[in-house]
């Protein structure tokens, strides 16, 4: 049976994104590491994000379809998205929405002109209607999603993968997927995420999981005590 992520429209434009993005990746990213060289290390979110306003940073499309078969296994209504980027993992996100039924994907994106091309983008999918894409610092943007969430990918700063999360948690039903992308990518700003998932009494299950930049998929089941 076919999906969502089958259908002509979908697939036109995921063939366009990811086009994009292997011609015009590599350039930016080497010109970027000469800018982090000059600004020095721990530059501010809004000049990080300047410095990748034009860079996709896309998941792979294995990775796109995980995201899929996740959302669509777990019935997922409400997905949280740190870091939408152009919308590539967004598109996954909420073609699983449609499959299931309908939904909400709530994105989180610093760079005007990144969330002005995804919304273009995910219109161009016909799935704008299941997405709101927020402007702005994902730790106020996100404060006020309201719950139960089913499902959260963080493919933002790495740094900010646990604040995020732990903003989130209360709104968390219990079962919810937290998919963290590139964890071969900062581990030293990714290691008190990977601590708090991993760690006995946190409330989760966690796997790696070696795709792309390997992820790590945890499982919240609440801590002993909570309701």
């Amino acid at each position: 049976m076919s999906t969502t992520l089958d259908s002509p429209r979908v697939q036109r434009t995921l063939d366009r994104l990811f086009q994009d993005a292997g011609s015009g990746d590599p350039r930016i990213i080497a010109r970027v590491r000469g800018d982090w060289e000059r600004r020095g290390p721990n530059p501010d979110p809004e000049a990080l994000a300047e410095m990748f306003a034009d860079a996709y940073l896309p998941v792979s499309r294995e990775v796109g379809r995980l995201l899929h078969l996740l959302a669509f296994a777990s019935r997922a209504r409400t997905v949280v998205e740190f870091g939408t980027s152009f919308g590539i993992s967004t598109v996954f996100l909420a073609a699983a929405l449609r499959d299931g039924g309908g939904g909400r994907v709530i994105g989180s994106e610093m760079h005007p002109e990144k969330v002005r091309r995804a919304r273009h983008n995910l219109d161009e999918s016909g799935l704008g209607d299941l997405v709101e894409i927020r402007e702005g610092d994902a730790l106020v943007t996100l404060r006020d999603v309201e719950g139960p969430i089913d499902l959260v990918l963080l493919d933002g700063w790495k740094n900010l993968y646990l604040p995020v999360l732990r903003m989130l948690e209360p709104r968390l039903r219990r079962g919810a997927l937290i998919v963290a992308d590139n964890l071969d990518l900062a581990p030293d700003d990714l290691r008190p995420y990977l601590d708090h998932v991993r760690g006995a009494g946190s409330g989760y299950g966690s796997v790696e999981v070696p795709l792309g930049d390997k992820l790590e998929v945890s499982c919240w089941h609440g801590r002993e005590g909570e309701a």
